[in-house]
Formats: structure tokens, sequence, C-alpha cells
């Protein structure tokens, strides 16, 4: 089944950490731009990060610089984000997806996982 899957979400205190994954299954993701989105209830949906294929160029949004970073490990077909400093509104399902990336947009192209509750209390 082809599908991102992402883990590693849960419940964290005001400064903590948290390693969320995005494993994709049935294909490959190597060739692909994967974004890091994030929604809260009642918000609209935010681009949080992105990381292209190839060079590998990280992008992140100006409210998470400095605390999360993304990485990929296309041998273990996966992207992970990298969140520190987490604050409450941080608060959010996180989901990744298939994206073309820009210092402008992540533009959602292709597939999306379900989401994982990242929950930051104060």
């Amino acid at each position: 089944q082809v599908q991102l899957v992402e883990s590693g979400g849960g419940l964290v205190q005001a400064g903590g950490s948290l390693r969320l994954s995005c494993k994709a299954s049935g294909f490959s993701l190597a060739p692909y731009g994967i974004a890091w989105f994030r929604q809260a209830p009642g918000k609209e949906r935010e681009g949080v990060s992105c990381i292209n294929s190839g060079n590998g160029r990280t992008y992140y949004a100006n409210f998470v610089k400095g605390r999360f970073a993304v990485s990929r490990d296309n041998a273990k077909n996966t992207v992970y984000l990298q969140m520190n400093s987490l604050k409450p509104e941080d608060t959010a399902v996180y989901y990744c997806a298939e994206a073309d990336c820009s210092d402008s947009a992540y533009n959602l192209i292709g597939l999306k996982g379900q989401g994982t509750q990242v929950t930051v209390s104060s």
C-alpha cells in the first residue's frame, strides 16, 4: 500500500522536544520533496518545514526557525522533524506530504499522511 505514515507525536511540556517521523511505504520518497504541515483546531493549515529531494535544501517557517530541524534518510525511506523548545502554540496535528519546496510556499503535490497529534502543555 502506497502511503506516508507519521509517528512520534505526543504530549510534552513547554520547552520539551519531540521527533516526528514520516515513513513512506510502497514507494521511494527519494525523488520527492517532503513538507511538514500542521493544523490546529479552528485554524488554517500552515507549512512548517520542507526538504528538497536531491540537494536536501531545507526551508522553515519563521515561527519555527532555530527550534525545528528537518532531515531525511532516504535509505530508511523516512523524513524527520526534530522539534525543540516547544511552545503551547505548537499544539496541532502535524502531517507530512509530497511537496514542492520554495522560500515562498510549500505546494502540496501528492500523497499526504494522516497526521500525528502534538500537544504542548504550559
